[in-house]
């Protein structure tokens, strides 16, 4: 993620400040996938879950019984969670199973870090 300078703003009362935007404008749009995956309480639990494997690939059979909520239920947010880049999966016969992709993540701790 490179910083561009944007331009210098005249507040009101004159002063005048140099802001920095951390994201480029593609690099928002591709995080802003992720983020919107996460607000919903449902997939957020699921990555949680997924992702406290440390790193080790977990089944769609072991994530559903931590939820009251259908298979194809869980099997759409993980699908969600997919597409936004958060998770890769590999189908073996009948099971699916997921890993968080860390880049990913981490990409999406760097804009909420204070110091970033």
């Amino acid at each position: 993620m490179s910083k561009q300078a944007l331009p210098v703003l005249a507040a009101a009362d004159g002063c005048r400040t140099t802001l920095t935007a951390p994201l480029d404008a593609d690099t928002a749009a591709t995080l802003a996938i992720g983020f919107k995956a996460l607000a919903d309480p449902v997939r957020l639990r699921l990555l949680s879950l997924i992702a406290s494997a440390g790193g080790e690939e977990v089944c769609v059979c072991e994530l559903t019984p931590a939820f009251e909520l259908s298979q194809p239920t869980i099997s759409h947010h993980l699908k969600v969670l997919r597409e936004s880049g958060l998770l890769t999966s590999q189908r073996r016969g009948t099971w699916v199973y997921y890993r968080v992709v860390p880049q990913m993540l981490q990409q999406l701790s760097r804009v909420l870090a204070l110091d970033s």
